[in-house]
């Protein structure tokens, strides 16, 4: 199973979008909540470049915002 980690903040409609598509396939995550967490949204911009979330890590592959057809492809589902 892909290791999915997702950076978020509690207001994002897209991080809920996210959230409900894992739900939706069984697909367990890491969610790191930017808002309050300084050395995670460091993290994100590291990985990602900017500060806009969501930021989905699968398997060291990185999406920016809800896309559905990449995390399908990337998920297999």
């Amino acid at each position: 199973m892909a290791k999915v980690t997702m950076y978020s903040t509690p207001s994002c409609v897209y991080c809920s979008m996210s959230k409900a598509f894992f739900k939706e396939h069984n697909i367990s995550y890491d969610e790191h909540n930017v808002a309050e967490d300084a050395a995670a949204r460091d993290e994100m911009v590291k990985k990602s470049g900017q500060l806009g979330v969501p930021v989905i890590d699968i398997d060291g592959k990185i999406i920016v915002g809800f896309d559905k057809q990449k995390l399908s492809e990337l998920l297999g589902v």
